[in-house]
């Protein structure tokens, strides 16, 4: 059994906190809604809620799942001192690789060593334990570690140095989105010409143009107007960003990203702050 601290108890932390405790951890959590984490611990006995810092000073692994790097770094200013030399920060959030990194060099210099293990495959392999995870970091820790993220996810892969993970999640997400937008204005021009919108999905899946919204979002989430898969537009548009940043940085200016960007940052302005990035289906199909 391992003390784990578990932060951020959102539509993904919830099922990934959950199953550490079911695979027998001793777990100290904290959201900022307190009412979350009390019921939280109230569905899981021997969790214990927590909302002050030094009550994770006796964890040897620490995990967050945040929105971004702005809150990591707010809520990590008041945790690093409280964190004993040889614990590991396992940060599965959406973040800034680059800021990622300036992280992990802060807390090394105290002895905690910081992986990023951000995670892809929605609320549904989070309940299942399937998540793909993305790892960045030192092969030891990784190896260190790896157990609990085995608790988490099926799919692990060291993918490179600190910040790594984080740079990866970015580049995937805009791979998504670019094949979500380019699925659904081929419903939507589809169906102006006629075709059955149900149709245009189905054959699109059975051919080349095949990817994750024909396979999981466009029957499940879009043609049915739920929009309601669990991950926002504006975490979609902030990845999106992260990922034409990153390529800018790198010397390669990326103008697909650059357009899907400023697409899903328009969507996410016009649809609201609670809107899913399914809702890009409808963003579409008015423009």
């Amino acid at each position: 059994m391992t003390r784990i601290g578990f932060i951020g108890l959102g539509m993904m932390g919830t099922p990934m906190a959950h199953l550490l405790h079911a695979a027998g951890h001793e777990l100290v959590v904290q959201d900022a809604r307190p009412e979350v984490a009390a019921l939280f611990a109230q569905a899981h006995p021997g969790a214990r809620v927590t909302a002050d810092p030094a009550d994770f000073a006796g964890c040897e692994v620490l995990v967050t799942m945040l929105p971004n790097s702005d809150i990591v770094d707010s809520v990590m200013s008041s945790l690093a001192p409280q964190l004993r030399r040889g614990a590991v920060v396992i940060e599965m959030s959406s973040a800034d690789p680059n800021r990622t990194r300036a992280l992990a060099e802060r807390l090394g210099v105290s002895g905690v060593t910081l992986i990023d293990a951000p995670v892809s495959g929605g609320v549904k392999k989070a309940v299942a334990g399937t998540l793909a995870i993305m790892v960045g970091g030192d092969l030891p820790t990784f190896e260190r570690v790896r157990p609990v993220l085995e608790t988490m996810g099926k799919a692990i892969t060291h993918v490179g140095p600190v910040g790594a993970g984080h740079a990866l999640k970015a580049l995937n997400n805009y791979v998504s989105a670019a094949a979500l937008i380019a699925t659904a204005e081929a419903i939507h021009v589809g169906a102006a010409f006629g075709i059955d919108r149900a149709t245009i999905v189905d054959v699109i899946q059975a051919s080349t143009g095949r990817n994750n919204t024909t396979e999981n979002k466009a029957h499940q989430f879009m043609l049915n107007s739920a929009f309601n898969s669990g991950f926002s537009l504006a975490l979609q548009a902030k990845d999106v960003g992260i990922a034409a940043s990153l390529g800018k940085a790198m010397g390669l200016p990326m103008a697909l990203a650059q357009d899907v960007y400023a697409m899903t940052a328009e969507a996410s302005e016009s649809l609201g702050a609670g809107a899913d990035h399914t809702e890009l289906y409808r963003f579409v199909g008015k423009a």
